[in-house]
C-alpha cells in the first residue's frame, strides 16, 4: 500500500486556481499534478467557498499570533525607554543626591546596575 502525499497550502491553492480558472479540463490537470480528478475538484469547491484560508495551517495561525505578540513588546518596550529617559531628567544633578538613591539591598538591581541606570 503506498503512503499518503502531503501537499502544501501553496501546491494545493495552485491546483485549485488551474482549476477554477478552467483553461484546462481536470483529466488534464490530473495528469500534470499527478492527483485524482476527484482531488482537484474537492479543493476547487474549497478555494471557490472559503478562498486561501482553507488551506492554511496551524503554522500560519502561529506566526500571527508572534506577530501580535512582537508588536506589543515592541510597543512595551518603547513606552518603557521614553519612562527610563523622563526619569532621567527628572534625576538630581549632585552625586551625593545620586548616592542617596541607591538601594545596596535591592533584590534585583545590583549597586553596579542602579548606577548605571542613574547616567
Amino acid at each position: 500500500m503506498a503512503k499518503r502525499r502531503r501537499h502544501s497550502a501553496k501546491f494545493k491553492f495552485e491546483v485549485a486556481l488551474a482549476a477554477a480558472k478552467g483553461t484546462k479540463t481536470l483529466s488534464e490537470l490530473a495528469s500534470g499534478y499527478q492527483l485524482h480528478p476527484s482531488q482537484i475538484s474537492a479543493w476547487k469547491r474549497d478555494l471557490l467557498e472559503s478562498g486561501t484560508d482553507v488551506f492554511s495551517s496551524r503554522r500560519a495561525r502561529q506566526k500571527r499570533e508572534q506577530a501580535t505578540r512582537e508588536a506589543e513588546l515592541y510597543e512595551q518596550l518603547g513606552r518603557l525607554k521614553m519612562e527610563l529617559e523622563w526619569l532621567k531628567k527628572k534625576l538630581p544633578d549632585s552625586i551625593e543626591s545620586q548616592r542617596m538613591l541607591v538601594e545596596p539591598q535591592h533584590p534585583e538591581l545590583s549597586i553596579r546596575r542602579q548606577c548605571q541606570l542613574q547616567q
